[in-house]
């Protein structure tokens, strides 16, 4: 026991509960292709995507963070008081030296609850992998006061116009940590590799956008991957044999798990991913790989195969059937949401999840997750989901929560034109860093109780507020809904130009 009175070792310790927050705006990648006079199928095939989720000039890092934690201590009650440790993963930074986190005290203070440790954790889209591993270690570490941890992270990901933009996206996620999770993390199982490289990077503090090498950051997140999922297989093997585990695994391997889910800058990535790991059971002649495969590769230097695309065709055939079981199924808000940043992965596990139809076809399964953010940190890890006895935080819930965001996703966002959207996004480029500043873009696009930027003073000071919807037209059809905020768009952006003024 430590002096808290509290084990010092809690078992199980994972996602008790989540929160997801969704855009309401976003833009059609089929409409993009025609308005950029790309060949049809670019974005849609040859990224994968279908949509990409947009923030106004109302919504910035911390509204999105401030909205989906509040949401999350309304949906599960718990009291202020009751968490102990807060970490936000986030590269959208408003402040060099300000934390979002300290930002989302504002929910804490009002309850006299000053006493919740953790700041902002930084390294590109890995965040908020970092502050939820910190999270854990503080449950498991002698400090732990039997509170609850919440780790928020999200992110607006926006590219100068161009290849680039579609790879865009925004959204945020709130979890809440603790012990007799139905989501646990796997104890020993799990591997990093870290290393120096300028794959991507935002080194002008006064713009939006990243410098990006495409080339060599998909050479960099291929080569970690590889690299993580080596470690992982004999960590993962080895804390199973100290376990003296009844199932006698004696082989970590993609049929181990599943789903396989990984960091997702765009869909089509993922699949070359899945089709990598599967290269590497190969080579490691797993059990489960038919032996004329083995018999083909046996000779291939996996370290020289980076760039080889006839290999990576054939490989994403031969594991096309793992990819539509195993990883297809947790591409859902990143196909009609987009590049997330931070939350990208467990977007991943959260569309996995809401997949399943109960509860109960998940119990007991290990579900492996690989995390990357540029520069590079990246990590890959496992989850098992279970059953929890005497405890409200359940895995149903969870899927319950999951499911509340699909429904926004499907049936209440807006779509706005492709014109539309770069009139949005060149607005937020000049109004960067430009103070006092006032959004003014329509405030109809916000839901009831979203948590939204009111303004930003002289001095760089930012203010929220809380919006409250005096009318019931989101009840409005969807389709009197889009052309009611794309007519509100039109005329806002015809005004500011008839007055050359951009707020």
């Amino acid at each position: 026991m430590n002096g808290n009175g509290y084990l010092h070792h809690p078992s199980s310790i994972g996602i008790l509960a989540c929160e997801l927050y969704i855009p309401s705006l976003y833009v059609d990648q089929s409409s993009l292709e025609i308005y950029d006079n790309v060949s049809k199928g670019k974005y849609t095939i040859g990224l994968g995507q279908q949509r990409m989720s947009l923030c106004s000039d109302h919504e910035d890092i911390c509204s999105l963070c401030l909205t989906v934690l509040s949401r999350l201590l309304d949906q599960t009650g718990l009291h202020p008081k009751q968490i102990g440790r807060l970490d936000v993963g986030t590269e959208t930074l408003v402040d060099k030296a300000k934390s979002i986190k300290s930002v989302l005290m504002q929910l804490f203070v009002d309850y006299d609850n000053t006493d919740v440790e953790g700041v902002d954790n930084i390294n590109a889209c890995y965040g908020g992998t970092a502050a939820l591993f910190n999270a854990i270690h503080w449950i498991e570490s002698s400090f732990w006061d039997g509170r609850y941890a919440v780790v928020v992270m999200g992110d607006i990901a926006v590219y100068a116009k161009g290849n680039a933009r579609p790879t865009g996206g925004a959204g945020a996620c709130a979890l809440l940590i603790g012990p007799n999770a139905p989501i646990v993390f796997e104890p020993g199982c799990r591997s990093s590799h870290m290393t120096h490289v300028y794959d991507f990077y935002k080194p002008d503090l006064s713009s939006p956008y990243p410098v990006v090498d495409g080339h060599l950051s998909v050479q960099c997140y291929t080569s970690a991957l590889d690299t993580c999922y080596t470690h992982y297989c004999k960590k993962a093997l080895m804390n199973i044999e100290s376990q003296s585990n009844p199932l006698s695994i004696h082989e970590i391997n993609l049929s181990t798990f599943a789903a396989i889910l990984f960091h997702t800058p765009y869909v089509k990535l993922t699949q070359k991913s899945l089709a990598r790991l599967y290269l590497n059971d190969i080579i490691r002649a797993c059990s489960y790989i038919p032996n004329v495969l083995i018999e083909k590769y046996k000779n291939l230097d996996i370290r020289s195969s980076l760039n080889n695309k006839d290999l990576e065709r054939d490989l994403i055939e031969h594991s096309r059937e793992l990819y539509e079981q195993k990883t297809l199924p947790g591409l859902y808000f990143s196909q009609n949401m987009g590049n997330m940043y931070t939350p990208s992965v467990y977007y991943s596990l959260f569309s996995f999840l809401s997949s399943q139809s109960n509860e109960e076809q998940l119990y007991d399964r290990r579900i492996l997750l690989f995390s990357y953010g540029s520069g590079l940190a990246s990590s890959m890890y496992s989850v098992v989901c279970r059953k929890v006895h005497e405890s409200r935080f359940t895995l149903a819930q969870i899927q319950k929560s999951i499911k509340r965001a699909r429904h926004i996703l499907d049936y209440e966002r807006i779509e706005l034109t492709p014109d539309l959207m770069d009139k949005l996004l060149l607005e937020r480029e000049k109004n960067e860093h430009k103070v006092p500043f006032i959004p003014l873009q329509p405030i109809e696009t916000l839901k009831s109780d979203d948590i939204y930027l009111k303004s930003i003073d002289k001095n760089h000071r930012r203010y929220y507020e809380k919006f409250l919807r005096n009318d019931n037209s989101i009840e409005k059809n969807k389709e009197d809904m889009n052309r009611s905020i794309q007519q509100l768009y039109t005329e806002y952006f015809q005004n500011h130009k008839m007055n050359g003024y951009t707020n």
